[in-house]
Formats: structure tokens, C-alpha cells, sequence
């Protein structure tokens, strides 16, 4: 048996998403031949091309797209192949400064990063209202209705991936014959795209088993039982923990073909007449399974790493899998399942880094826990700076009281450069209703101590939370301006009702009188919600707005529209020793 995984697009390539290279290491290790494609950096660097933008430009003279003006695509047109900047011919030639030390010098990638921009808005065009952005794709109908996405699956007039995946990917695929396809869908972002790659597979004739899986189709585990016109474009979908699950349905497709004893799987019955869909029982990983797949490291051969839109290779790594806190009402870690926290031994994650290292070049890890334990730090930083090792790192953090000055310079020592922490709020009362477990006054001196111990420090915050107030909202603004000097960046937006969080499983306990849930929105895991107080949604939407709308411009913008870039950015002012700057100066 042989298996192809890809992940489909969702927003611009900075380095490979996690979930293949590990399901790749957990394959391998049982013997089965694996490739591995990344759809999302071979779909943006087919986009971001010369001969692809003038196809555009053709398609838009001969076939306007209706719901844009006349004027509105000739302005395009004019702008494309002006004889000023001419978009076209600049627009490789961008993505090469984006992908050496060019980048760092702020006044050249800024130029190259407002090509790429344009670009994408020229290639979104055809397809209108879709749109490719820096850091998402807007599909051109409604994704969370299981009508909507499998018409937009199959129509090519809309769905800007099914031309894209038919010049080359599709044929690929053919030719390649593997019996099974992993599609891994982290996000909704990549709903559109990972349907329409099974869709295509399954119109062509393939006789691939085509599985999805990943955190967005975890969340819908329960829609997809009530929704068998999906299983005519996928055979089956793994939720949870996909190593263990996936390699169990490799070995079972290669021998009795009896779907029923892969746990975690949801699959149509193929018998006579049938369209009922089943799901198998969710099973927890197994002491041998967790200890064997927290010691391999994972595996990015195959992938491309030299074409990621980064001046140096950035690969992401786990310490930890599900959150230690995991008390936060508007979070849904783990989406109910039966795994919570496990932690990695951090020796054996300083052995995967310097893995990673001496493999691939990298010295960049992006960890991508929900959040770093202070045990974890404790030893990475300890180890990496004892041994000198050349690693810059960042990752997700807690306001955790064990974030000491001491152990926050120990970890700026070890190569730490960046950390991103979910302040939420900064109003007591909303910080107790959300059961955050934090406290204003530590929030600020951790702050204050990371700047301090040279570490940029990231902040994510968002208003309306059910039941708060303005004044709570403006507990936060307060705190924010109040800690200026300590706050590198952040990004502020509004509370979303998600699918398995507490607040939307538990409302009244939070103050929610209703969830409007819409029936045509069969696969949401977002929804509108009516409360007793507070903020609604649209007033929250609006703080966010108006907070953003005053922000001080950015000279150099491009460094913050990722947390990759980011990250890339904070570790170099700290290898040239220059200062960090400011959001809120």
C-alpha cells in the first residue's frame, strides 16, 4: 500500500503545516510508503507567476465576471500591465526578495510584500467573490452549508481551485496511483479546496481511498453523519489523532477491507443500496502508541522547503499536545475527545530540535502547542544554552506565574526570541467569567520581565466575551496603553461562539439566551448567539475595529502580517542587536 498526504490551501506558504510530516513519521514507521505535497505552497507559487497572472488577465478581457463593474476590471487590467510598475512581471521577482536576506531589509520587502498583495487580488479576480489573501482565502459561497460546498466543489466557473488543481496536481496524482489520499484539513479556510481535490479524484476515476481528517473535520464529527452527499466525494474521514487511526486504516484497506475495526472513522456503509454513515468508536491513544509517536521526530522529506515564502527555512514541532490549563470557556481544545494534556518529555524535544537542525539546516523552530509548560522552558532553555546550540525558537505561552525574570532571561539565553500570549482580557471580572486563570498584575510583569530579557512579546486579545460590559472592554485598552512599551504586537478581534467550546455547550451558565443556529449552515462551527448583557457581536466587532483603525501606522507592515515573519524579525533584531519595536509607539 501506498499513501499520498497533502494539505490544501488556505494562506500564504511561510513553512509546512505539522500535521503531514507527522502523520509521514508515524506511516514510515509502520512500514508503508508515504509522499507528501503541500497544496498551499504549490497553489501560491503557481499563482504568484507571470504566465499565471497574464492567463488571468486574458480570462478577465474576454469573460468579465459578473457582480464587478466594467471599470473595475479594466482599472485591474490597466494596473496589471500599466507602463508604470508593471504587477506582472514584477511579481516572481517579489517572492524571490521574500525568500532571501532581502527580506530584512524593511524598504525592499515591503515593495515585494505589496506586489505579492496585488498579485493575489488580481488572481482572486475571476472568481469574484473569492478572494486569495496574504493570510486567508475567502471562498466565493458559504463553505459551513454541506449544499453550498459540494455545488462550489464541482463548479469551475467559481471555485478558483478546481482550474488550479487540474493543470498539473490532479494529473499528478493519476499517474502516481496511490491507494490511499490523506487530505488534512486544519481549518475552514481549507474546506473548498480539500472537497474539491477529492471531488476531481473521484470525476477522473481514481480508485484511491480518500480520507480527510485534521482539527476542522474533528469538529464536525457529528455533522458528518447527517451529511451522506458528502461520502460521494470522500470515502471515509478520521478524527481525533490521525497517526495511529490512518495507519489502521492503511492495513486494513490492504487486507479484509473492514472499515469497522479502524477506530475513530467515520464512513459510508458500501453495501447494497446503502447510504447510511457510521462512525467507528473514538478510541484514546494507547500508553505504547503515545510513548512510540512521542519519540519520532517529525518527517519533511519530500516536502520543498526551499520554496517557502521565508528568507530562511522556519519548521514547526510540538512539546505538547491539548492545553494544561484547559479551563477556558471560549476555547475548544481537544473538541470534546477523550485525549487531554500530554506533555512531551522536553529532553526528547531538545533531541528533535537538534534533529531538525542537523537534517534540514533550520534554526528556527515555530512550536505550535497550545501553550508551552514552564517545565518545558525550564529545560529547553537550560540545555540549548549549556550546549551553545545555534536555535532560535518561539511558541504560545500562558501568563503563568512560573514565567519568572530568572527563567524568562534563561529562555531568551537558549534562543528564544519570540512569545505569544493569550491576554483575552485584562478586566477581573471577565478574566473570572471566562475561567482564564490569570491575573492583570502578573500579566504585567511577565511583560514587563520577556522585554526585559529581550523576547517579543505577541498578544492576542478580543472583546465581548458574554456579559462583558464597555467598561471590561476598556479594562483592556487601559492595560494595553498602559504597558506600551512592553507589547511588540498584537492581534486584537472579537469573541466567536465555536462549536465545543463551554460557553457554546454550557450557555446559560454564561449568560447566552439563544443560539441562532442556522440549518442551512450544516458544517458551522461558528454561531450567532443572543445574550442577557453586555456587548453584542456587532458592538464587539466594532471595538476591534476602531482599536485597529487608530493603531500608529507601520513602516514595514510586512514583518507583522504573520506570526512567521514575525518571529523571523524579532530573531533578527537580536542577532544584530537592534531594539524591538513597538505596536502601540
Amino acid at each position: 500500500m501506498n499513501v499520498l498526504l497533502v494539505s490544501p490551501p488556505h494562506w500564504l506558504p511561510t513553512m509546512p503545516h505539522l500535521a503531514l510530516p507527522m502523520l509521514t513519521a508515524s506511516l514510515r514507521a509502520g512500514g508503508v510508503e508515504v509522499a507528501q505535497r503541500d497544496l498551499n505552497l504549490e497553489v501560491f507559487d503557481a499563482v504568484l507567476t507571470q504566465t499565471y497572472l497574464e492567463d488571468v488577465c486574458a480570462r478577465l478581457a474576454s469573460e468579465p465576471p459578473p457582480g464587478l463593474s466594467p471599470a473595475t476590471v479594466q482599472e485591474a487590467l490597466d494596473r496589471a500591465a500599466g507602463t508604470g510598475p508593471n504587477l506582472i512581471r514584477q511579481v516572481e521577482p517579489a517572492k524571490a526578495v521574500m525568500r532571501d536576506p532581502r527580506f530584512y531589509d524593511g524598504r525592499t520587502s515591503v515593495q515585494a510584500f505589496v506586489t505579492l498583495v496585488q498579485g493575489l487580488a488580481l488572481a482572486s479576480l475571476p472568481f469574484h467573490p473569492a478572494q486569495f489573501q496574504f493570510t486567508s482565502f475567502t471562498p466565493p459561497g458559504p463553505v459551513d452549508s454541506s449544499g453550498s460546498l459540494l455545488r462550489l466543489a464541482g463548479d469551475p466557473a467559481r471555485n478558483p481551485f478546481s482550474d488550479l488543481f487540474q493543470r498539473s496536481i490532479v494529473g499528478d496524482i493519476l499517474r502516481d496511483a496511490p491507494d490511499v489520499v490523506g487530505i488534512s484539513i486544519p481549518t475552514m479556510d481549507q474546506m473548498l479546496a480539500g472537497v474539491t481535490l477529492a471531488y476531481l479524484l473521484k470525476q477522473a476515476g481514481s480508485p484511491a481511498h480518500v480520507t480527510i481528517g485534521g482539527p476542522h473535520v474533528s469538529m464536525l464529527r457529528e455533522q458528518l453523519l447527517k451529511t451522506p452527499a458528502l461520502f460521494d466525494f470522500v470515502d471515509s474521514a478520521i478524527v481525533f489523532g490521525g497517526e495511529g487511526p490512518l495507519l489502521r486504516l492503511v492495513e486494513s484497506l490492504g487486507g479484509d477491507r473492514d472499515l469497522s475495526k479502524v477506530p475513530n472513522l467515520i464512513y459510508r456503509d458500501r453495501g447494497v443500496g446503502s447510504r447510511q454513515v457510521r462512525a467507528t468508536p473514538v478510541a484514546s491513544i494507547e500508553h505504547q502508541d503515545r510513548a512510540a509517536a512521542d519519540c519520532r521526530t517529525p518527517d519533511f522529506d519530500g516536502l520543498p522547503l526551499d520554496r517557502y515564502l521565508t528568507p530562511e527555512l522556519v519548521l514547526p514541532l510540538l512539546s505538547s499536545h491539548g492545553c494544561y490549563h484547559g479551563k477556558c470557556a471560549f476555547c475548544n481544545v481537544g473538541y470534546g475527545g477523550p485525549d487531554g494534556f500530554r506533555m512531551i518529555d522536553p529532553d526528547l524535544v531538545v533531541d528533535q530540535m537538534r534533529a531538525l537542525r542537523q537534517k534540514y539546516g533550520t534554526r528556527h523552530i515555530f512550536f505550535a502547542d497550545e501553550a508551552l509548560t514552564p517545565r518545558t522552558l525550564r529545560t529547553l532553555s537550560k540545555r540549548l544554552a549549556d550546549a551553545g546550540d545555534d536555535i532560535a525558537w518561539c511558541g504560545c505561552a500562558r501568563f503563568d506565574p512560573g514565567l519568572t525574570r530568572d527563567l524568562l532571561d534563561a529562555m531568551a539565553r537558549g534562543g528564544c526570541r519570540m512569545l505569544l500570549f493569550g491576554l483575552e482580557t485584562a478586566s477581573e471580572a471577565t478574566i473570572a467569567r471566562m475561567h482564564k486563570g490569570t491575573a492583570p498584575e502578573t500579566m504585567g510583569r511577565i511583560l514587563r520581565d520577556s522585554a526585559a530579557a529581550g523576547i517579543w512579546n505577541h498578544t492576542f486579545f478580543f472583546f465581548g466575551f458574554p456579559g462583558e460590559t464597555m467598561e471590561a472592554a476598556q479594562d483592556t485598552v487601559n492595560f494595553l496603553y498602559a504597558h506600551q512599551g512592553v507589547v511588540h504586537s498584537a492581534s486584537p478581534g472579537a469573541f466567536l461562539l465555536e462549536r465545543y467550546a463551554p460557553a457554546q455547550r454550557f450557555p446559560a451558565e454564561y449568560g447566552i439566551t439563544r443560539i441562532r443556529e442556522d440549518h442551512a449552515g450544516d458544517l458551522a462551527i461558528y454561531f450567532d448567539y443572543e445574550l442577557t448583557s453586555g456587548l453584542d457581536e456587532a458592538m464587539a466587532d466594532r471595538l476591534a475595529s476602531r482599536l485597529v483603525d487608530v493603531l500608529p501606522r507601520k513602516a514595514f507592515g510586512q514583518y507583522y502580517v504573520t506570526d512567521v515573519y514575525r518571529f523571523l524579525y524579532a530573531s533578527y533584531l537580536w542577532d544584530h542587536s537592534e531594539p524591538l519595536p513597538l505596536w502601540l509607539v
